[in-house]
């Protein structure tokens, strides 16, 4: 009877795992939510197979139980987002002035413009009535008079558990969609936040007030006081760089503040493969609970009545669970820190349980109670490589594959053989899975994770979190992390550190994937081998280009700026690189750098059409990812911003040709910069016209920077060869450029507007907008269709936005097809 009943466990419980799996990949899948009914039922129903499976005795049963663990997955799932959304934001209180109530509940993240903090709210009001807002907003209050380096009023020290009375301005929240990029709404969903915005401090009446400090979030208030601490002890004002950039390791170590690592240093872990290491992940939880259930088992064991009470084991396997728990609270309980609590939990359970399952069995359990509790998570990178690694790590271990419980988990203190195998299994089965999630892969990461693992883990972390009882360890952790950064920029500097190659299509990536695993299995050679030729074809992928004498572009979303990369069968041009967006980031790196890696393009010109900031603000970011790339621009002082990369001033005339297309530059005239308002970097943004091959369709477009009335109006009085099927809007859309007879003179069939959401300068005009349509013109802006791309070969946009909906995700705005 009992081996009956272990049987029914393995034949039912692997299916129902597998469903719970599936259903939920199938629920995320959905571009909008159905009707709440529709989960309930797939409750029901789900329910109903379930039970019947686990009463009925037949082959279908196992059947059955996935079926039904799918219906349950997919109607829990669907029940969660929709009573999640039934929360958001109503859409008149967007961009309306609102007094909030409401308790600080993370400690706020100093930045060079101002503050960055997460807000609890418990009243609003709008005009003196009560309005509903989302219990989590995150804000922004600016500093008064930022320029560059220089703030005149900074705002106050905001702490967490504070609770203020502000009035604010929100609106949904909105991110870039790009091809292969950060799904910053789903990041926010995750967060549990459903608007953003930022404090109005020179409301009339009505300033920001502190109501009292309140005892609510004793653990973000811990946290800020532990990081502000570190920082002040570690990096004083006159800290030399090396020390500043080792406090911020440190900090981030023991809190959980990833901010407080310097954005170089980032760099650097990415190139060596050990980012990982420095946030708290799921890996570096998963650490920690060994080591803590290591030491625990030691001391546990020294006590014969404590041994007789509880077993060591059984003692260190709980607390080191807790310990770990505790450490993932302490660091901000973020949401990979609770999928490896959860996964630890549900693992340590069964193993007290005293059930022996294989162990794929036990993978597929913290799967499916990980996705339980955060079903998005699915669709996140740490997950699959943090499963992909333990699968791993259990599927190359015997001891891990036998019944007597004994395994990786129990392993702590593996001898240096073991380690480096365990780390040469890890670096090869993930090494596929990285390419395929981000398009590049660590040469060198082996290297430095047989030395960074034990070092960070042995010395740095237990040091750092040490130093919270007895702070002058902190001096010790920063001396290790100095020591440890040293020999990662050394590794980082060799040639072929890392490896960029473009994203293949999900079939040969997981193909690829499957071809990495298969390497590292406990199988014969001639059978592992087998691998390679699945890992050749994802490794051998280019990206599709456009035919001999045919062009596309691709308008990024990149906010409040302009970026347009344009190819042809040979070469790569992008004009203008994105804007600015804090004194920390910039489209560059945030859009175009991972873009530009994902496509895998090599740019032969980056055209900045001016100096502005909206325009020119990524282009260092670019330029240091791409080397070899000319610019040809306006750019005042012969430099391309931020880099020493000499500029090409361009001018009306030149022209060339790449693979049958034709480029030229329509303006601005040759000749020194007039005086006066013809002067002004807008005046003088580079128009440069790309157009196909006679005879094959023809088709061209036009790119006109941030030229205005008086610039469209000399194109046109010179008879410049405007035409074109493809216009990008000037000056995104402002009601000081797109006159009359310049739109009759391009006669576009498609308009594209490069602009912000709900931006400040109101772009595109309604005036401009009202000039397009009434002329039967298409007209697709960024905020609504997201990334836009076009190609001259059949002339079709398509919308990112409208492409990859998912219903977490801002709708997308309809755009008529071009005719």
């Amino acid at each position: 009877m009992a081996a009956h009943r272990v049987a029914r466990t393995f034949w039912l419980g692997t299916p129902a795992l597998l469903g719970v799996v599936l259903g939920t990949a199938l629920q995320l899948q959905q571009s909008a939510l159905l009707a709440t009914p529709a989960y309930g039922v797939a409750l029901a129903i789900g329910a109903a197979a379930v039970a019947g499976a686990w009463l009925r005795r037949g082959r279908h049963a196992a059947t059955l139980a996935g079926l039904g663990a799918a219906a349950l997955a997919w109607g829990l799932c669907g029940l969660r987002a929709a009573a999640f959304l039934a929360g958001a934001l109503a859409p008149q209180l967007q961009g309306q002035d609102l007094r909030v109530t409401g308790v600080i509940a993370a400690m706020p993240q100093v930045r060079a413009d101002g503050v960055r903090l997460r807000l609890a709210v418990e009243s609003a009001r709008q005009d003196g009535q009560a309005v509903r807002l989302p219990e989590l907003i995150d804000l922004t209050w600016y500093a008064q008079g930022w320029r560059g380096q220089e703030v005149e009023q900074p705002p106050p020290a905001l702490r967490a558990g504070e609770r203020w009375q502000l009035t604010v301005r929100l609106k949904a929240p909105h991110g870039a969609r790009n091809p292969h990029g950060f799904d910053y709404e789903l990041w926010l969903w995750e967060q549990g936040v459903q608007a953003g915005g930022y404090v109005r401090t020179g409301a009339p009446g009505e300033p920001p007030r502190l109501l009292a400090a309140t005892w609510r979030h004793p653990v973000e208030q811990l946290r800020q006081r532990v990081r502000d601490t570190i920082l002040q002890r570690l990096a004083p004002a006159d800290a030399d760089p090396a020390r500043r950039r080792a406090a911020g390791v440190v900090a981030a170590l023991v809190t959980g503040d990833q901010r407080a690592i310097d954005r170089a240093d980032w760099d650097v872990f990415r190139i060596t493969g050990v980012a990982h290491l420095m946030s708290i992940s799921g890996l570096h939880i998963t650490l920690f609970a060994w080591l803590a259930a290591a030491v625990l088992r030691r001391a546990w064991s020294r006590s014969a009545r404590l041994c007789l009470a509880v077993p060591a084991p059984s003692a260190a396997l709980v607390g080191g669970v807790l310990l770990a728990g505790a450490y993932a609270l302490f660091s901000g309980w973020g949401v990979p820190a609770q999928r490896t609590v959860l996964m630890l939990a549900t693992v340590g359970l069964l193993r007290l349980s005293g059930r022996a399952w294989p162990w794929p069995q036990v993978w597929l359990l913290a799967c499916a109670a990980v996705l339980l509790a955060d079903p998005w998570a699915l669709l996140q990178a740490g997950f699959w490589l943090s499963f992909v690694a333990v699968g791993m790590l259990f599927a190359t271990d015997m001891r891990a594959a036998s019944a007597d419980g004994t395994g990786v988990g129990g392993q702590f203190g593996l001898k240096f053989v073991a380690l480096l195998r365990e780390q040469w299994v890890v670096t090869v089965a993930l090494a596929p899975l990285t390419l395929l999630l981000f398009g590049q892969v660590s040469l060198v990461g082996l290297v430095a994770n047989l030395a960074a693992i034990p070092w960070t883990t042995l010395v740095l972390t237990p040091l750092a979190l040490a130093g919270v009882l007895w702070p002058p360890l902190w001096q010790a952790a920063a001396w290790s992390a100095e020591l440890l950064g040293a020999w990662l920029q050394w590794l980082a500097g060799w040639p072929w550190a890392q490896l960029s190659l473009a994203l293949a299509p999900l079939p040969l990536g997981l193909a690829a994937v499957a071809g990495g695993l298969l390497l590292v299995l406990r199988l014969p050679w001639r059978l592992r081998v087998l691998g390679l030729p699945l890992l050749l074809p994802a490794l051998a992928w280019q990206v599709a280009r456009p035919a001999a004498g045919q062009f596309d572009l691709l308008a990024a979303d990149v906010g409040q700026g302009q970026a347009v990369l344009v190819r042809t069968a040979h070469h790569s041009l992008l004009y203008d690189a994105g804007p600015r967006l804090s004194a920390t980031a910039d489209a560059g790196e945030r859009v175009l750098v991972p873009l530009l890696r994902a496509l895998g393009e090599r740019i032969d010109l980056l055209v900045l059409s001016h100096g502005d900031s909206d325009h020119t603000g990524g282009a260092a970011a670019v330029l240091a990812q791409q080397p070899g790339a000319r610019v040809l621009g306006s750019i005042d002082g012969g430099l391309a911003p931020g880099t020493q990369v000499p500029v090409q001033t361009c001018a009306a005339g030149m022209r060339w040709q790449w693979d049958g297309v034709e480029f030229a530059v329509l303006h601005p005239p040759p000749g020194p910069a007039p005086e006066g308002r013809a002067a002004r970097p807008n005046a003088r943004s580079c128009v440069l016209r790309v157009a196909a091959a006679a005879g094959q369709g023809a088709r061209a477009a036009l790119l006109a920077g941030d030229i205005e009335r008086a610039q469209e109006q000399a194109l046109v009085e010179a008879g410049a060869e405007l035409s074109a099927d493809v216009l990008l809007v000037p000056h995104h859309g402002s009601k000081t450029s797109s006159s009359e007879a310049f739109i009759d003179a391009v006669a576009p069939r498609l308009a594209l507007v490069q602009a912000g959401w709900r931006n400040s300068f109101g772009h595109p005009a309604p005036e401009v907008v009202q000039r397009y349509r009434a002329r039967g013109i298409a007209l697709a802006a960024t905020p609504g269709c997201g990334a836009a791309a076009w190609q001259s070969a059949d002339g079709r946009l398509r919308c990112e936005r409208a492409a990859t909906q998912r219903y977490w995700q801002h709708p997308p705005q309809e755009v008529d097809a071009p005719p």
